[in-house]
């Protein structure tokens, strides 16, 4: 399975951007899918999950309130909406799947830069 993010840009604080993570050659309706970010000089952190079904979502406490994981099985595209974002929100973010009820996620995408300006 590939995957593409896209919908990185800059933003001012207070802004919103919605990522999007199309899966091909797979499909992502069979995985589980997360985000990730890595700013620079710092580890890759988690961001939120979503299940197969999108019945179990899991947010980092960076995360809860502000942004909200999703995703449209029909589509084989898995979402970030991100809202009143801040510049320690700026990183390059990572779009990830993996099949359920495991915990490593093997299928990464290429990545795009949020930016956040104050």
């Amino acid at each position: 399975v590939q995957l593409q993010a896209s919908g990185g840009g800059l933003v001012q604080a207070g802004g919103s951007l919605r990522l999007s993570c199309a899966a091909s050659g797979g499909t992502l309706s069979r995985l589980a899918m997360g985000w990730f970010r890595q700013a620079p000089g710092k580890e890759r952190e988690f961001v939120a999950a979503v299940s197969v079904t999108g019945s179990r979502i899991d947010y980092a406490d960076s995360a809860k309130g502000r942004f909200t994981i999703s995703r449209d099985n029909a589509k084989n595209t898995g979402y970030l909406q991100m809202d009143s974002l801040k510049p320690e929100d700026t990183a390059v973010y990572y779009c990830a799947s993996r099949p359920p009820y495991t915990t490593n996620y093997i299928y990464w995408g290429q990545g795009t830069q949020v930016t956040v300006s104050s």
